[in-house]
């Protein structure tokens, strides 16, 4: 299964992707996190690695190699670029260069790239690569991938979930993350994804979970779960350590059980 993580900037995709990246681990599933946002570089850190992988994208010859062979027409229709970027079709988790992932135990770790200069550029190159990526690679049944999004919705612009089987919008308290996930409801939908599911972030109190189940259920969406507020989960954040199991692992293992019969 291949599934994508997405929501409003802050709402807790990239550390609800770690956690559930742990978990799926410790049900035995061998397990690739793809970082496709390219602005947060703290992912490999909620992971426990000590540093980065090498940028994906340095493997097929760097962000100018990718924007050459880019469509000429930037358009959501151009979702096939002048030349293919990656050579093979029915790529594995083992197939990529050991440089280019990490690994630590069935838990593997690729960053498709970063924006680290001032004018570089914008971000397109990188879409383009996500998105050949996720449709060349092949999973064996023990596998699954998780794809930490950019925040926002501009990832459906370029095409990335045409290659995913489900997405999960991840919601923090506030009227715009609502709102967003909406959008990213009908956007799953219009791409030809099978499932969207929405979970609650950063949760304080179940009334204050009834009060946002109740707001999304008015906008015609129903809750799949919630993960409560966990200091824990700040402290990690804020020193850059692993994330740990606690209230919020036990959480996502709840909502897991959820999506495996969705």
């Amino acid at each position: 299964m291949k599934i994508s993580i997405c929501g409003k900037g802050g709402s807790g995709k990239s550390v609800f992707t770690a956690l559930m990246a742990m978990a799926l681990k410790e049900r035995g599933y061998r397990v690739l996190v793809v970082d496709s946002d390219e602005s947060n570089y703290g992912l490999f850190r909620l992971l426990g690695f000590p540093h980065p992988p090498v940028p994906f994208m340095e493997m097929v010859g760097g962000k100018r190699s990718i924007k050459e062979r880019m469509p000429i027409k930037a358009s959501t229709q151009a979702t096939e670029s002048k030349g293919e970027i990656l050579p093979h079709d029915g790529l594995g988790i083992d197939d990529i260069p050991h440089q280019y992932r990490l690994e630590n135990d069935h838990l593997f770790l690729v960053s498709i790239g970063k924006i680290s200069q001032s004018l570089e550029g914008c971000a397109c190159p990188m879409g383009v690569l996500t998105r050949e990526f996720l449709k060349k690679l092949r999973l064996l049944p023990n596998e699954a991938v998780l794809v930490d999004m950019e925040a926002g919705v501009e990832h459906f612009g370029r095409g990335v979930e045409t290659s995913i089987d489900g997405v999960v919008v991840v919601v923090e308290p506030s009227m715009e993350s609502l709102e967003l996930a909406v959008r990213v409801k009908t956007l799953a939908q219009e791409a030809g994804v099978k499932k969207a599911w929405v979970v609650l972030n950063k949760i304080p109190s179940d009334d204050l979970a009834l009060t946002m189940k109740e707001e999304l259920r008015g906008k015609g969406i129903e809750l799949t779960g919630q993960i409560h507020y966990d200091p824990e989960i700040f402290k990690a954040c804020l020193k850059g350590r692993k994330l740990e199991g606690g209230i919020a692992a036990k959480d996502v293992s709840a909502i897991i059980d959820l999506l495996m019969v969705a």
